[in-house]
Formats: structure tokens, C-alpha cells, sequence
């Protein structure tokens, strides 16, 4: 019984953190841009054909279905995210696509080891975990700000499951 109580605490997360993209636009503000840039697209668009220059008036239109497209996408690309978790017995990173797909993996606390690559004047360009032969980025849709706080809370977890031996 003892030992079950034991394991139970080392799969206990000492660090947890999901990681999302920011969008600074929300979807209220989505919305009133849509709205304003659709009306002005139309006023202006049927201004030209009501002139007769009605090719204008269509690159207006198509003006307007590629600006929705574009935050469309940007979107959909925010639904990505990343479950990190550190425990005395894992290193769990699963990653979400926009699509909701999952790819999972795992690494031994003791021998994974994280990469962060830095550049003087922008900070962090990337972060890898790697150990036992495998690898994978986290946090590639971060800022920097959040890079630089996710790479120290990280860090700090790793030292920390490690020093308890």
C-alpha cells in the first residue's frame, strides 16, 4: 500500500502550463472590423459601378472576402495550444492542432534536456526538449515575453524534479 502512495506522488505535476497563441484582436473587435470595412468596401464599390467603372467595384468585393479569409485563417491558427506538464516521472508535451488533432510526447525528467535559443536583441527564437534520441519545439506561436517566462517557470521545474532524487 505504501509504495502505490509513493508512485501516486510522483506522477503528482510539479509544473503544468498551457500554452495558446495571442490574438490581440477579440472577436467583438473582429466583428465591428468586418463590419465598417464591409460597409465601406460596398459604399465604395457601388460607387464605381453606379459610375460605370464596374471592374472597381469587384476588386472592392474581392478586397473584402480576402481581408475575412486572412483573419479567417489567423483564427483557426489560435486554436492551436500545448499541454506541458513535469513530473518526478515525465515530461509531457501534447500539442493541439487548429484542427483538434494531438500528437503526444514524453520524455524521462532526468535525461531530457531543454534547448533555448536566444538572440541578443530579440530574445528567445526558439525552445527544444530533447533527450533519449527525440526531440520537439514548444512554444513556437509565443512571444517573446511569454517565451522568456515560460523558459525560466520551465526551466525552474526541471531543476527542481531533478534535485529530488
Amino acid at each position: 500500500m505504501m509504495e502505490s502512495n509513493a508512485d501516486s506522488l510522483n506522477e503528482q505535476p510539479v509544473f503544468a502550463a498551457e500554452l495558446f497563441p495571442h490574438r490581440s484582436l477579440g472577436r467583438r473587435g473582429f466583428k465591428v472590423l468586418l463590419a465598417l470595412s464591409g460597409a465601406i468596401c460596398f459604399l465604395y464599390g457601388m460607387f464605381f459601378v453606379a459610375t460605370g467603372a464596374w471592374p472597381i467595384g469587384f476588386f472592392f468585393g474581392l478586397d473584402f472576402v480576402l481581408l475575412y479569409g486572412a483573419f479567417w485563417l489567423s483564427y483557426r491558427s489560435g486554436k492551436a495550444r500545448e499541454e506541458v506538464t513535469v513530473s518526478r516521472t515525465d515530461v509531457s508535451v501534447r500539442k493541439f492542432t487548429p484542427s483538434g488533432r494531438m500528437v503526444e510526447h514524453h520524455f524521462n525528467p532526468f535525461w531530457a534536456r531543454f534547448l533555448v535559443r536566444r538572440h541578443h536583441e530579440i530574445g528567445i527564437l526558439s525552445m527544444h526538449i530533447f533527450g533519449e534520441g527525440r526531440r520537439t519545439d514548444i512554444g513556437s506561436f509565443l512571444n517573446p515575453d511569454d517565451r522568456e517566462s515560460f523558459a525560466k517557470a520551465f526551466k525552474g521545474a526541471l531543476a527542481t524534479v531533478k534535485q529530488r532524487i
